[in-house]
């Protein structure tokens, strides 16, 4: 090559026009965003795997015939409303809840008798017809025990609501306590949500509580979240959402070992099919069996009401799902438990085919009637009015039933 076509040296001494052109700003940033992309795909695919993969654990589970024996023990619940102690139920009410309930295994009624104000109190004008209900429920299902279901909402996740935290708000409920017991009730049910796991001062006023509900030979008796299904879940679902809908087993052990009653809010579960739903109730059965003594009676939570919203699918969380997820998980981990029972959610909201359900699932009644001496009355119950709606936001339940 002549020195008329050698090519000129670049100024750094390497030939002009060789190697890559420099990149520009718009060549940068797309190679970013393509990385980004990839990062975020890789990051959804690894979440959708392991739903795939929690959701198969959870049909499997659904899985299996449930135990000989897994049925009522005559320890089950009913929330109702608070038309019962308001003054708008009648005597042919308390008659058509008789007709419903004695072949049943409910032997408590968390009846609404708040809901608490956010300090603590509960004027007596929220339940004026509580003696005459308690009377007639002793005159015609004697055995039955009426305990008076007492919610809020708590300031955990927004400016306004119950602060537990505070000595006088925990002071007000003992005081509201006294006065419940007084009127003639025999137990104190409380729902308080949303309640964060590790709350200190929730267990704090259990203590304080359950000291004054058997100094005065009562129950103590609680609403309680459902438990991790993987373990730290709440925290991951908290700093997602800001909403840690769960507690840890631990927490939930704390909890149970203060009260005599535990009942399982075990619904709005977010499953899309019945027996994902069925999966997911036998594994909170198990997770709640091993975390709760034997001295505590635990209450597994029916769906008595049909809704479609976020967090709930009516079509799955059925009772029938409900019942046999119930029954594998007692079949799995304690098919022996004696204080064990279901909570039916709720009477105003409950059709006649989560009844039948409910007596076909969990109640024997030939065995029942055989034991009793008593057969099932074929009289129709009145349907319960309808005094508040379901619960508006996961697990919010009874803190707004008026």
């Amino acid at each position: 090559m002549d020195a008329q076509t050698a090519p000129t040296p670049a100024a750094d001494g390497s030939a002009a026009g060789s190697g890559p052109p420099a990149p520009d700003g718009r060549s940068r940033t797309r190679r970013v965003l393509r990385r980004t992309l990839t990062a975020l795909g890789l990051v959804l695919l690894l979440l959708l795997l392991a739903l795939l993969a929690g959701e198969t654990a959870l049909r499997v589970n659904y899985a299996g015939d449930p135990a000989p024996g897994t049925r009522t023990r005559d320890r089950d619940a009913l929330w109702l409303g608070h038309a019962w102690v308001d003054g708008r139920k009648t005597e042919a009410d308390v008659k058509a809840l008789t007709r419903r309930l004695r072949q049943t295994g409910v032997r408590d009624l968390y009846v609404h008798s708040g809901p608490l104000e956010d300090d603590g109190t509960l004027p007596d004008s929220a339940y004026p017809k509580a003696g005459w209900f308690i009377t007639a429920v002793h005159r015609e299902l004697p055995g039955v025990r009426v305990q008076a279901w007492l919610g809020d909402v708590l300031a955990t996740e927004g400016p306004t609501g119950m602060h537990l935290e505070r000595p006088a708000t925990r002071a007000a409920i003992l005081a509201s306590t006294r006065r419940i017991l007084a009127a003639g009730y025999q137990g104190a049910h409380f729902d308080l949500e949303p309640l964060h796991s590790g709350d200190r001062h929730y267990l704090a006023l259990l203590d304080d509580l359950r000291e004054l509900t058997h100094a005065g030979h009562a129950l103590l008796s609680v609403a309680a979240h459902q438990i991790d299904p993987l373990p730290g879940f709440h925290s991951f679902w908290g700093a997602t959402t800001n909403h840690p809908k769960w507690w840890s087993q631990a927490y939930f052990g704390q909890v149970a070992r203060r009260v005599d009653q535990i009942a399982v809010m075990s619904y709005d579960t977010m499953q899309p099919l019945p027996s994902l739903y069925g999966g997911y109730v036998a594994q909170q059965t198990s997770l709640a069996l091993e975390a709760t003594p034997g001295t505590t009676h635990l209450l597994m939570g029916l769906p008595f009401y049909y809704e479609n919203r976020f967090g709930h699918v009516g079509g799955a969380e059925t009772v029938p799902a409900a019942v046999r997820g119930v029954r594998l998980g007692l079949s799995r981990t304690d098919a022996h438990r004696a204080r064990f029972g279901v909570a039916l959610y709720v009477d105003f909201a409950a059709t006649e085919a989560n009844w039948r359900a409910y007596e076909k699932g969990w109640v024997e009644r030939a065995t029942r009637t055989a034991r009793t001496g008593v057969a099932r009355s074929s009289s129709p119950a009145t349907p319960a009015g309808r005094t508040c709606g379901p619960p508006s936001v996961p697990s919010a339940g009874s803190a707004r039933c008026p």
